[in-house]
């Protein structure tokens, strides 16, 4: 019997990180989502580039700076100082999704500027946390002196009437106006690590499904399966791409298991019909 043990891939590396809510390393999570595309990424490396700029806005701040100055000397070295912003030239370009790329572009999308912004504002003890807000990744802060909203794209501050603007056509799209209307601060709420990185891999995702690049999406699904074990529609995802590939062995068993757990009639016909294709049986 051979007993030689399999090495851990870098899936097994991602489920160790994501596999509990408490303590969840964001950061870290959210660069080793570079791994299928740079296999050779040393991750650790990434962390310590952050915790170098870490080091070096902590120099900047006097031990007794309240939370106001601590978030403008924040922003400040972020935006300022370090010239991060968003990559208005290419921004579908995967490259903006990895962490060690947007370290060394200071180029990147709202959701990956947001992950280094918050692991910073956190060093530097600002109640900071991600916003999962509609169509743009956005970041806020709990001071004293009240809530402050920022677009980490731009680095500019948003007020309520910039954010119900920033609404609008969402709530118009999802028929959330008169009495369905809510309150903008229902559109607030801290997201949960293990939300910003499924986030950061549907937006990868999106790019590969819409290049028809299936040999990238599945590494994406995998991870994404990884992370959320009940999104039966990423499952379905994977075997559709699998099924793309002309791979049937490998896309059954995940139809299957999402027509096992599916809940939108006409989408699970449509997928059953995909499945009776793929075994060859009647069309």
């Amino acid at each position: 019997m051979n007993w030689a043990a399999r090495a851990p891939s870098s899936l097994d590396y991602f489920a160790s990180l994501v596999a509990q809510d408490e303590g969840f390393p964001l950061l870290e999570a959210t660069a080793a989502v570079a791994l299928d595309e740079y296999p050779d990424l040393d991750v650790q490396a990434v962390l310590d580039g952050v915790d170098r700029l870490l080091e070096r806005l902590r120099r900047r701040l006097p031990a007794d700076a309240g939370h106001l100055h601590r978030l403008r000397v924040l922003n400040q070295f972020f935006f300022h100082d370090l010239g991060f912003g968003g990559n208005v030239n290419d921004y579908y370009d995967p490259e903006n999704s990895y962490l060690h790329t947007v370290l060394r572009t200071r180029r990147g999308i709202p959701i990956s500027l947001a992950v280094i912004w918050l692991e910073l504002a956190q060093g530097i003890r600002l109640r900071a946390a991600g916003v999962n807000f509609p169509g743009h990744f956005l970041v806020k802060v709990n001071l004293p002196q009240g809530q402050v909203i920022l677009d980490p794209f731009t680095g500019h501050s948003l007020s309520r009437e910039d954010l119900a603007e920033r609404l609008e056509p969402y709530k118009r799209r999802n028929g959330l106006v008169d009495d369905f209307d809510v309150p903008v601060g229902l559109y607030l709420q801290a997201a949960a690590p293990r939300d910003i990185v499924a986030r950061v891999l549907r937006n990868l995702k999106e790019i590969h499904r819409t290049q028809e690049d299936w040999q990238r999406l599945i590494p994406v699904l995998d991870r994404l399966i990884v992370l959320l074990p009940e999104a039966w529609t990423e499952v379905r995802d994977r075997g559709l791409a699998w099924a793309e590939l002309g791979q049937p062995s490998r896309a059954l068993p995940d139809l299957e298991a999402y027509l096992a757990h599916a809940d939108d009639p006409l989408e699970a016909d449509a997928i059953a019909q995909r499945v009776r294709e793929l075994r060859g049986g009647a069309a």
